[in-house]
């Protein structure tokens, strides 16, 4: 069974120059589909699922939860276009990388900062 994002960040600090992709993963707790998901969608702004799904080569149920989740942690924006011929159509579209960027410096802060707090806090019970 593969380990889950959240618990990779004792491999990730192991590696002396880790992936992209896997610091992705490991801080934004998602899957690596999932990234790999974000990534394609930015090559490929305003995709439909069915697209994405071509593209990833993956069913359309596992597209649509990837971007379920990519839109709970901001990464990606849906939008819906109507049809000519009537209905409508969602089109995606990847925060950009700078922006993703960004919210990986935050996180990262955010955590690096509760770590040193868990740390400064600590009473052994030495005097």
């Amino acid at each position: 069974m593969a380990e889950t994002p959240q618990h990779r960040l004792g491999e990730l600090m192991e590696e002396s120059n880790p992936a992209f992709e896997d610091v992705m993963s490991c801080v934004f707790g998602i899957e690596d589909h999932e990234t790999r998901t974000y990534l394609v969608l930015c090559d490929r702004p305003r995709s439909t699922i069915a697209e994405l799904a071509a593209a990833l080569e993956r069913d359309r149920s596992t597209v649509n939860r990837s971007l379920s989740t990519l839109r709970d942690r901001g990464l990606v924006r849906r939008n819906r276009r109507l049809l000519e011929g009537g209905g409508d159509v969602y089109q995606y579209t990847a925060a950009s990388l700078p922006e993703a960027k960004e919210m990986l410096h935050e996180a990262l802060d955010a955590w690096t900062a509760t770590v040193h707090d868990v740390i400064d806090e600590f009473d052994d019970g030495v005097d």
